[in-house]
């Protein structure tokens, strides 16, 4: 009995011994728990341990639905992109401003993917404390995360084409992306495919813009050159009928033909620039009789044109050499073009423009 009382009472002095000193530790501010300072190697240790049987023990119960539904795996890219490029990168993003500052490190999903589906749907339904990673599931529905846990495992080996195809775009441009899960964006087959240089049917319109002649004579001056889309993944007539849409938009522009141009373009189509996004009716109000009256007097060579069938979905890029008098001073440009297009029961609608121009030499 006095053996059993003496080990209680041994034990309750260590214990108190213990709590008195981790209660020192905390007050005295020796630890530093800045993110810039990693953890010590058996506090990481237990930290990783610790999260990985904590996922597991809560993770079995759930049911997993199809993930290679190309409809759910398109949609998972809109919301991967607006909430996950930041930390967690993409095909095409290999840095962002935030990562090298967060502690732990997140994980390049756009490498590792997906290597357990049931844990990466309850990790971005529930986040990990002490961590950047937020509980998704306070703001999403759980059709939602299984979108992007769909996409995540389908990532890796993606090229930034197909993902941009999907709907993908810089971690700066995604603010429509927040809750995409309820629309309608199908995909499909997203093998890569050699761009060809060989041009097919009449002349593309490869017009930088949705830019005033103002801007190209700008583009002329100035240094550096706007970034241009990827032709990466794209091929000659992979997709016929979206490039047939995408020459009648060259034509139709370069004719002036304004009905025909705004028939071509989606309600809610967006058309991009320099950093610059337009809709419809603002593009129809002002850039598209400007872009009407630059091409009237421009030369274009048409250089090359591909396209990318995403099931209900297509890429169409081009690039075009552009020749023009803007002031008295000679213009020559090297204009690329991306075109996103929705198969609908009327035919293709384009729903994204992207242009980019950067000057040539005489």
């Amino acid at each position: 009995m006095r053996s059993h009382t003496r080990h209680i009472l041994t034990t309750s002095i260590v214990l108190g011994v213990l709590a008195v000193g981790a209660g020192v530790f905390i007050w005295s501010g020796l630890y530093n728990i800045g993110a810039d300072d990693p953890h010590w190697m058996p506090t990481r240790v237990a930290l990783e341990n610790l999260r990985e049987h904590s996922i597991a023990a809560r993770m079995a119960d759930a049911q997993v639905p199809n993930l290679d539904d190309p409809k759910r795996i398109a949609l998972g890219a809109l919301n991967y992109s607006a909430m996950c490029t930041g930390c967690h990168l993409a095909p095409g993003v290999t840095d962002s401003e935030i990562r090298p500052g967060l502690y732990p490190t997140p994980p390049n999903l756009s490498q590792q993917g997906s290597k357990d589906d049931k844990r990466t749907f309850w990790i971005i339904k529930h986040g990990i404390k002490m961590s950047a990673m937020p509980a998704w599931g306070k703001t999403h529905t759980d059709e939602q995360m299984w979108n992007m846990t769909a996409f995540i495992r389908k990532m890796p080996g993606m090229t930034a084409a197909q993902y941009q195809a999907l709907g993908g775009k810089p971690p700066q441009e995604d603010e429509d992306h927040m809750h995409a899960g309820m629309e309608e964006h199908a995909g499909g087959d997203m093998a890569g495919m050699d761009m060809s240089a060989d041009h097919h049917g009449t002349q593309p319109h490869a017009h930088a813009a949705g830019a005033s002649a103002d801007h190209h004579a700008a583009e002329v001056k100035g240094d550096k050159p706007a970034s241009a889309p990827s032709m990466e993944g794209l091929a000659a007539r992979a997709e016929p009928g979206a490039e047939a849409v995408a020459e009648a938009f060259h034509t139709a522009l370069q004719n002036g033909d304004r009905k025909a141009v705004l028939a071509m373009l989606a309600p809610e189509v967006s058309i991009r620039e320099g950093g610059e996004t337009q809709s419809r009716n603002v593009y129809a109000l002002g850039h598209l009789g400007e872009d009407i009256t630059f091409l009237k007097s421009a030369s274009i060579k048409p250089l090359s044109m591909g396209s990318m069938p995403m099931g209900a979905t297509a890429m169409v890029g081009s690039r075009s050499e552009i020749r023009a008098i803007h002031d008295g001073t000679p213009m020559a440009l090297l204009s690329t073009e991306m075109l996103t297009l929705k198969k609908t029961p009327a035919g293709w609608l384009i729903t994204q423009v992207e242009w980019a121009s950067e000057k040539l030499s005489k």
